[in-house]
């Protein structure tokens, strides 16, 4: 089991172009708004959806919500599925707009 992340940590691998997988686990309408360049998968259709992801059960992947309420169960979901490097973004997209605003990526 991953360790979890903090903003400032994804935001350094982000900067160094490190090779990262990023899910965004809010609703549309969430991404729509502002994200920082996610696949947006609902947590609710994870499960029906992880085929979409099936090659990158190696990578490292950090799941991301609103306040790091569902990227929790969604991480759960991911490591329950045999995923074996699920982070989750401590704080979510609040946490990122508090640190680094919200510019598009």
């Amino acid at each position: 089991m991953a360790k979890d992340i903090k903003v400032d940590e994804l935001k350094q691998k982000m900067d160094k172009d490190e090779p990262v997988v990023l899910i965004d686990v809010r609703e549309p309408h969430e991404h729509e708004a502002f994200n920082i360049g996610g696949k947006l998968i609902p947590v609710g259709s994870l499960s029906n959806r992880m085929d979409e992801i099936e090659d990158q059960k190696e990578a490292e992947i950090v799941v991301y919500c609103r306040s790091g309420q569902r990227s929790g169960v969604a991480k759960t979901l991911l490591e329950r599925a045999g995923y074996k490097n699920v982070r989750n973004l401590l704080g979510g997209m609040l946490d990122w707009a508090d640190h680094y605003g919200k510019e598009q990526k």
